[in-house]
């Protein structure tokens, strides 16, 4: 007999959760950081280019095989390919990524969890700028610390999921992806309200020619277009899990648009957070996850009130990163339900034990593996692991994704518009693009991969 498969309660817990799985570290600190050097206002503009003509298309083709086929990636293209197709075979490298990504997620989701308590405990007050560089040194250098709370995150994240779609990851993502909007809002009004902070606005939202002519144009449209795409999470059918979860009463553009408007706006929102504040107190908003946990605990320490503002930031980025860690880990958990008949407590009390295992290199990569430097010097295992998902698994998946729609070959255009198409209300997509989506979008898909590629050989 067959399995009933979850539902969402409501389509706000699926927009929500979509995009929680989307929402990351890389809202927070690279699409400031991005803006600002390559053009402010600008550049803001050619990275909505890319996320309507790139990334929604692409969004709404993993959407669309996951409620199509009511599974998982595990299984979700044995039921729709033709007999004799090998399209399944894709199953196997996004099964992987998924895992691969959680590897080294959960313990940056640890870094914040911990820089949540530190903060709280007022654990940089009084200390000087070069003291709080040394205090993230030594929390990487620290493996218990690294592990500690790795392991907090993974446990924590797998009996949200093992209390089930509805009452587990649904009613606690809701939660914690409205509080994390309205922490945000409150830290931009505070932020963009510091005297001094009018130059961070200035520098974040005024258009910059120069910087674009500075950086290269090329430059300048791959960091827009990389960006767009490695944003929305598609490609490993992390997105499509949650396509497997909806009804058919609304069209599926629509969806992708909802999920990518509130993607981008926690991106830009993170901007009016960190510019300001930086501008208002002369420090240099530097690039990576120095942004986080040196700079801005910098800031806090100089901001009347800090300690209490440096919570609410890091209480705000322990939402970000949990909403991700438990989306993800509902698709693994999806995986074996799919591909088993195991109860799901079952699976869930075996996948506690797997990625603690699993997570263990990332965790000791900058402390008792630090020796190990796969990608040169400076790197580690969360370098290399990070490289393996986001410059080959999320592209090449996407190309997939987008090839199993469009081609006669797989799934089909005309069942793809079927689907994509299937519902009352939302916005049709467009079948005009047909030769877009099946010629061009592919190509471009191509180009981020490759160049992705040419960023790390050099």
């Amino acid at each position: 007999m067959e399995k009933q498969r979850e539902k969402f309660g409501s389509r706000l817990g699926f927009i929500l959760i979509s995009a929680g799985c989307a929402i990351g570290l890389g809202n927070v600190w690279k699409f400031p950081y991005i803006t600002g050097q390559y053009g402010g206002a600008a550049f803001v503009l050619i990275y909505f280019a890319f996320l309507l003509i790139l990334g929604i298309p692409a969004l709404t083709a993993e959407l669309a095989v996951g409620r199509a086929s009511q599974r998982s990636v595990a299984m979700s293209m044995d039921v729709l390919e033709k007999k004799g197709q090998k399209w399944h075979w894709f199953k196997y490298p996004a099964m992987a990524g998924n895992y691969l990504l959680m590897m080294f997620y959960t313990t940056v989701a640890g870094w914040m969890v911990y820089y949540f308590f530190k903060m709280a405990a007022g654990g940089f007050v009084g200390l000087t700028p070069d003291e709080v560089g040394a205090a993230f040194d030594g929390t990487l250098a620290n493996p218990g610390i690294n592990v500690g709370f790795m392991a907090l995150v993974v446990i924590i994240s797998m009996i949200v999921v093992g209390k089930g779609l509805q009452n587990g990851v649904e009613k606690i993502t809701k939660v914690m992806m409205l509080a994390l909007l309205t922490l945000m809002i409150v830290l931009a009004v505070r932020s963009i309200f510091l005297p001094g902070g009018e130059a961070g606005l200035k520098f974040y939202l005024t258009p910059n020619l120069d910087a674009i002519k500075t950086n290269g144009l090329s430059t300048v449209l791959f960091a827009a277009m990389s960006q767009a795409f490695f944003t929305l999470s598609i490609g490993m059918g992390s997105m499509a899990i949650f396509g497997s979860y909806i009804d058919r009463s609304r069209r599926l553009a629509g969806e992708a648009i909802s999920i990518t408007v509130l993607d981008t706006s926690v991106a830009i929102m993170s901007g009016l957070i960190i510019f300001p504040a930086c501008f208002a107190y002369g420090i240099d908003p530097g690039a990576g996850p120095g942004l986080i946990f040196v700079t801005l605990p910098n800031v806090f320490n100089a901001m009347p009130g800090g300690r209490l503002w440096g919570t609410l930031f890091f209480l705000f980025m322990c939402f970000a990163a949990f909403s991700t860690v438990i989306a993800v880990f509902q698709n693994l958990i999806a995986f074996w339900e799919d591909l088993t008949d195991m109860p799901k407590k079952k699976i869930v009390m075996i996948h506690i034990v797997l990625m603690l295992i699993l997570c263990l290199p990332c965790a000791l990569g900058y402390n008792v593996f630090s020796a190990f430097q796969p990608l040169g010097p400076g790197s580690a295992v969360l370098d290399l692991e990070d490289f393996i998902v986001s410059n080959n698994i999320l592209p090449l998946g996407s190309l997939i994704y987008v090839l199993f729609c469009s081609w006669k070959i797989g799934w089909g255009w005309d069942n793809f518009m079927a689907e994509a198409n299937t519902g009352e209300n939302g916005i049709k997509f467009p079948n005009a693009i047909r030769l877009y989506i099946k010629y061009i979008l592919p190509l471009i898909i191509l180009y981020v991969f490759v160049m992705g590629w040419k960023s790390i050989i050099g």
